[in-house]
């Protein structure tokens, strides 16, 4: 038997009585599980409760429109247009295991579909020798260039390359993939802050972006990623991988309240096309069942 989406679990809580102390407890209860967050989830159920009372909210259809636009308040959302008169460089970040490496694939693809035909794959995650090949695999198949150096090879120095070999066609776009091994924090931050001296040199002004990516179904461990990230180097979007309307969505909730990150993309499959730009109004309708 298959596990109940969140707003499956809210269907279900909404059967009872509403006006009750124990709704709004049970509520929070539900949007804690749904990684929207202890300390949100409080605030959000508080400011539900306080809405219904004052504007005698009984029906159900009523109290998840509230609930949604309480939400809306919190979940962000971006679009990244590359501005196709500059370089662009974009470095993106996340930890092994969460899509990466198919992410900046899907996402080359995504602009090559959209008309942007100078595009760089930089195989920057020098480190893990199978991030090399994968990434030079997704570039045969989507018919994408991609700079890569030897593994074990200065990582600041392939996005450089990468950056010089899209500026020699004119204006375009770079995505760079990079290591993710949080275990070793410290080691991970140098590395990252020099990646991210070379991208700023590199890119175009206003042309530089840090890019996110992290899995929809980890809940509170993204937006620890998010945080260490942050941290690091500052982060402009999110792209979610892994996501679907089954899967527990608070993530981006939490992490547009607690970091004020929004989210650029959404990746709901494994073919390259499972890719789409987040819409953050579709995202809380998901998310609750509307």
């Amino acid at each position: 038997m298959s596990k109940m989406s969140f707003a499956e679990k809210l269907r279900v809580l909404f059967k009872g009585n509403k006006n009750s102390d124990e709704f709004f407890e049970d509520l929070t209860d539900r949007l804690i599980e749904g990684d929207v967050g202890a300390k949100t989830a409080f605030e959000i159920a508080d400011r539900l409760e306080q809405a219904c009372r004052k504007n005698h909210l009984a029906e159900n259809s009523d109290i998840l429109q509230e609930l949604k636009r309480i939400l809306l308040k919190y979940v962000r959302e971006t679009r990244l247009e590359p501005d196709m008169t500059k370089v662009n460089v974009w470095m993106v970040l996340g930890v092994n295991g969460v899509g990466k490496t198919t992410s900046v694939a899907k996402m080359g693809l995504f602009f090559k579909n959209s008309g942007i035909d100078n595009i760089v794959l930089a195989s920057a995650d020098t480190f893990r020798a199978a991030a090399i090949e994968q990434l030079n695999l997704h570039g045969e198949r989507t018919g994408l260039r991609v700079v890569s150096h030897q593994h074990g090879s200065d990582p600041a120095a392939v996005v450089f390359d990468a950056a010089q070999a899209c500026a020699s066609k004119g204006a375009g776009l770079v995505l760079a993939d990079t290591a993710g091994r949080l275990h070793n924090k410290e080691n991970l931050v140098r590395e990252l802050q020099k990646i991210d001296r070379i991208c700023k040199e590199k890119a175009g002004e206003g042309c530089y972006k840090r890019i996110l990516v992290i899995d929809a179904t980890t809940g509170q461990n993204a937006l620890r990623q998010a945080e260490v990230f942050n941290e690091a180097v500052g982060i402009d979007a999110l792209v979610l991988t892994k996501y679907d309307s089954t899967a527990k969505g608070g993530v981006a909730v939490s992490i547009g309240k607690e970091l004020g990150i929004p989210v650029a993309f959404v990746c709901d499959g494994e073919k390259y096309e499972n890719i789409r730009q987040f819409n953050a109004e579709k995202y809380i309708d998901d998310f609750i069942g509307l």
